[in-house]
């Protein structure tokens, strides 16, 4: 069944086509008489306005492209959140892409976006991204756009973030002032610039607590997993056995440090304390609780497309658009992996 168009409802009712678009779009100079006849008859078929003209004609979709590295992810499941529950408020429709982690996926993700022609496209980068080339055809198209948590510091549109570095400082000055003094670091991929950040911060709490940085204490996560978790806790008690504090790059992974030391019957947080990131749901339930860094991250979504929006509408109105980050707060959340009262 193919659709209907205005013309066939116009020469069914011997109305011009230009009647009917008024009488849908309830124009005044229409009587109440042929817009009831259009009304009804448009119902009876089931008539749905074609969007892509639409768009061809306003020049906008009114749907924004998100492409993020993980859905199932709390952390990501909650800016997704955000973000479409601001989207819905403002009329806009979100096209949801994972990109597995994956720089080549990610690339022929924001391809299709474009072609799409969708108002904006929100981001978070993949562990694997290192090239900036399709980000820079992002505004080389004049598209809104916005980066939130995995950011590329040399692209110049909108971010949303946090201060990774100070978060990551916080974490470990928390470690060091419960008695920690050989503080290992199961850390991220080396490519994200958030996992570079709380690197750094690691070493900036030790350096300022006069404790010796040992390259021989920091791990590297390769898809920051639970399995990795567990790995990593086995080797630092195999190598390291008087490591007496670990801060952890998320709580996914410190999740399966506390699982592996419980098995085998180190205590935490009496031999070693933990402290992980994102503040997980999984971090209230695990036994013992985990202290973590807070992620404000359905705060993250809503600013995320309210920056995009402001782009949009700017960008609309001719008018120049000058990019903003807004960065936002963490909070420290003590609970017993790092509390022996």
């Amino acid at each position: 069944m193919r659709d209907i168009t205005l013309k066939q409802i116009a020469e069914t009712l011997g109305i011009s086509i230009t009647t009917v678009s008024k009488a849908l779009k309830n124009y005044p100079d229409v009587s109440p008489k042929t817009r009831k006849a259009v009304l009804d008859l448009a119902q009876s078929l089931s008539y749905t306005p074609n969007s892509f003209a639409v768009n061809l004609r306003t020049k906008e979709s009114r749907t924004i492209g998100l492409i993020i590295p993980e859905v199932v992810h709390h952390f990501f499941s909650n800016v997704i959140n955000g973000i479409i529950d601001e989207a819905e408020k403002n009329g806009y429709l979100v096209i949801i892409l994972q990109s597995n982690e994956s720089l080549e996926l990610e690339k022929k993700q924001v391809e299709l976006l474009m072609n799409k022609r969708v108002d904006g496209i929100i981001m978070s980068l993949s562990n694997e991204s290192n090239d900036d080339e399709h980000l820079k055809e992002i505004l080389r198209k004049e598209v809104p756009f916005v980066m939130f948590d995995k950011i590329s510091k040399l692209i110049p549109c909108s971010k949303v973030i946090i201060n990774d570095q100070k978060a990551a400082f916080n974490a470990v000055e928390h470690l060091i002032q419960k008695g920690c003094r050989k503080i290992a670091h199961i850390r991220g991929p080396v490519n994200p610039q958030n996992a570079i950040d709380r690197f750094l911060g690691y070493k900036k709490a030790l350096d300022k607590n006069n404790i010796p940085f040992d390259s021989k204490l920091v791990y590297t996560c390769k898809n920051v997993t639970f399995d990795e978790g567990v790995e990593f806790a086995k080797r630092i008690a195999a190598e390291h056995p008087d490591v007496d504090g670990i801060f952890v790059i998320t709580d996914l992974v410190a999740v399966g440090v506390l699982a592996h030391f419980n098995e085998v019957g180190i205590n935490i947080p009496e031999q070693v304390k933990v402290i992980g990131f994102s503040n997980w749901f999984m971090s209230q339930v695990i036994t013992p609780k985990l202290s973590t860094v807070d992620q404000p991250s359905f705060e993250m979504g809503v600013h995320s497309f309210k920056l995009l929006l402001e782009e949009i509408n700017t960008k609309k109105e001719l008018h120049s658009f000058h990019p903003r980050t807004i960065e936002l707060e963490t909070e420290i959340i003590e609970r017993e992996s790092t509390s022996e009262s």
